[in-house]
């Protein structure tokens, strides 16, 4: 009977000391494949097992619980692992937190559920979010005009707006496209649509599903978007009861003086804007920083993630997580954000310096949050209609994607309270 005791005492102490774990290095060395990394981690998520970011600490690495099933699964994806003892772990974890390291251990609890607003018709490589949730293996439901409107956001997590245009001017592609059957054919659905829901005007049903977007974000969501979604909608929130749009886009002329009559306080992000008039240009207001980027080349477009405290403000910190803190730069309709007028409370958590500009900003709205993140796709520089599709297969480490991904394991993270 002691023997038996013995042994299983035995086992137990060297179950324990064999006990391991998987470390996902996210470094430049060691990491094959960021991108699908991310979707290991959801999976992982997903599978009612927690998960600790390591904030700092090889480039915002991960660690797993140890598992055949999972160590199969990193094979398969091509994502890059390492096993770890408990008590190698343990160490890792001891020195992030000691006060000295500007690094923290973040747990993550639950896979998000994520929604990606956009038109139905749209192909996955259109937008730069659904081609990285693909691409990463991560599940998403795709919403609409009507899904909003009927407040079915509280269903999902996390929100990415499409590169919508809320403002109701049809993305402003009157200039050069008013002849093009794509443009013809959008247009008509849109107003179609608009009259389905019960408005008279596409711009009014839009300003409609921002303002339920508003409440979502106020109510505890996530809220994430890129290019022209970002400006556009927070003109939507400013210019709420007036026409701002010219007889091509619906039919009647704009509110005269309409500019004065903007109330900055609604929007989420910006302030002090003018709007663009001409319906020939381009162009949304003078929040966007594309026109103004005459001294900034392609060879030297890039842009500096900022250094957040790992312990103090773990949120911003998340956000920014790479391998690298210099991005490349891409454009778009808005390819970035005037820094003057940002509101104060919003956080710039990316910037390029030499252009005064900010490409990747964050806030807190009620008891939510928004990311805006200038451009289009941040593997294709100018990226025009009917361009064909970044093939991420060739961009398996993209720094620039890996922001995205960032914002979709957020929701994830257990809730501290931040000191700053």
């Amino acid at each position: 009977m002691k023997k038996v005791v013995l042994f299983l005492l035995f086992a137990v102490f060297v179950s324990k000391v064999t006990a391991s774990v998987i470390l996902i290095p996210m470094d430049a060395e060691f990491q094959k494949n960021h991108l699908k990394a991310y979707g290991i981690t959801y999976w992982v998520l997903s599978k009612q097992q927690k998960v600790q970011w390591l904030l700092n600490y090889r480039g915002g690495s991960f660690l797993l619980p140890d598992g055949e099933a999972i160590r199969k699964e990193c094979q398969i994806r091509g994502v890059s692992f390492e096993i770890l003892s408990d008590g190698e772990a343990n160490g890792i974890l001891d020195d992030i937190s000691s006060p000295s390291k500007n690094q923290e251990s973040v747990i993550l609890e639950k896979a998000p559920k994520i929604a990606v607003y956009s038109p139905k018709g749209k192909q996955p490589w259109d937008d730069a979010v659904t081609m990285v949730l693909t691409y990463a293996e991560i599940p998403y439901i795709t919403i609409y005009d009507e899904e909003v409107l009927e407040d079915k956001l509280a269903l999902y997590d996390w929100l990415h707006l499409h590169h919508e245009d809320f403002t109701g001017q049809y993305g402003k592609f009157y200039g050069a496209y008013r002849a093009a059957p794509w443009y013809m054919q959008q247009k008509k659905d849109a107003e179609a649509l608009a009259t389905k829901l019960g408005y008279s005007k596409v711009s009014e049903a839009k300003r409609a599903v921002a303002l339920k977007i508003r409440n979502y974000v106020i109510g505890g969501g996530f809220m994430f978007a890129m290019c022209s979604a970002t400006d556009s909608f927070d003109i939507a929130l400013a210019t709420h009861g007036l026409d701002i749009c010219e007889p091509m886009f619906d039919g009647d002329p704009s509110e005269a003086n309409y500019q004065s009559k903007l109330d900055y306080t609604k929007s989420f992000a910006f302030t002090d804007y003018i709007l663009e008039r001409n319906p020939l240009q381009y162009e949304f207001s003078s929040i966007d920083m594309t026109s103004k980027r005459r001294k900034i080349q392609k060879e030297t477009d890039y842009f500096s993630l900022m250094d957040f405290s790992a312990k103090w403000d773990p949120i911003p910190t998340m956000l920014c997580q790479n391998h690298t803190s210099l991005v490349k730069g891409f454009m778009g309709q808005t390819t970035a954000f005037n820094r003057e007028q940002i509101k104060p409370t919003v956080l710039v958590l990316g910037e390029n310096r030499i252009n005064s500009e900010a490409r990747y900003i964050h806030g807190i709205k009620g008891k939510g949050f928004f990311t805006f993140y200038g451009g289009h796709d941040p593997e294709d520089y100018q990226h025009r209609v009917g361009d064909p599709k970044t093939e991420l297969e060739l961009h398996p480490t993209s720094p620039g994607y890996r922001l995205i991904l960032n914002n979709i394991l957020f929701p994830a993270a257990r809730k501290k309270k931040q000191k700053t």
